[in-house]
């Protein structure tokens, strides 16, 4: 086992806070901070998301030690999830979800660079924005307008189901180099912040 992840959590309400603190001290994977310091992910439990929920969000993502954040709601909505995303959260769970297993996956997650989705959710999401997008042109190829390969469309879609660098690769047949490099291109291309504001802008115009 390696070096434990540092996190923190924020909560707008002390019960919550002191819940998602209990089930963290049950994942031997991560350690919470001591006040002041740098954590590596903050764990964000809300009981909706709102805009004061994102605005909060964005000034976690923006302190000195730039956390990625898991943001725990009561309910998530796709709108709502969409936009967490793309306000900086790496993974998103609801809280009856939220057991020790999930929180903790989530988190390690979060800390490689991978973001996470309930599959329900993310089935939503995807049924959504694919209406969406036969709406916009009968027969259009949202893809190849975007001038997006079928290897980039894959590994995107890996990566919005939640699957780490190596288990995209395996199920590909690449090698995590080139998963890693299609993610970069993409990120770069559409001047995206991370894996998690691809998957959200993805979804947003109808590519997943």
């Amino acid at each position: 086992m390696g070096v434990p992840v540092p996190v923190d959590v924020v909560a707008f309400d002390p019960v919550l806070e002191a819940g998602t603190k209990s089930t963290l001290f049950a994942c031997p994977e991560v350690s919470l901070t001591a006040p002041g310091g740098a954590p590596r992910v903050v764990v964000m439990t809300v009981d909706q998301v709102g805009r004061p929920e994102l605005d909060v969000l964005r000034t976690v993502r923006d302190t000195p030690a730039r956390p990625d954040v898991v943001l725990v709601a009561g309910e998530l909505a796709p709108d709502g999830a969409l936009h967490a995303i793309a306000a900086g959260a790496r993974g998103l769970l609801r809280r009856r979800e939220a057991d020790v297993t999930r929180l903790s996956r989530a988190v390690l997650a979060a800390s490689r660079g991978d973001c996470t989705l309930p599959p329900d959710l993310l089935d939503r999401l995807l049924e959504r924005s694919g209406a969406g997008g036969r709406a916009a042109g009968a027969g259009a190829d949202p893809w190849a307008a975007a001038g997006l390969s079928d290897r980039e469309r894959s590994v995107l879609r890996l990566v919005a189901d939640g699957h780490e660098t190596n288990e995209i690769a395996k199920q590909l047949c690449y090698s995590p180099r080139t998963v890693t490099s299609v993610v970069h291109d993409i990120t770069q291309r559409f001047r995206l912040r991370n894996r998690a504001h691809a998957v959200a802008y993805a979804l947003r115009v109808g590519l997943l």
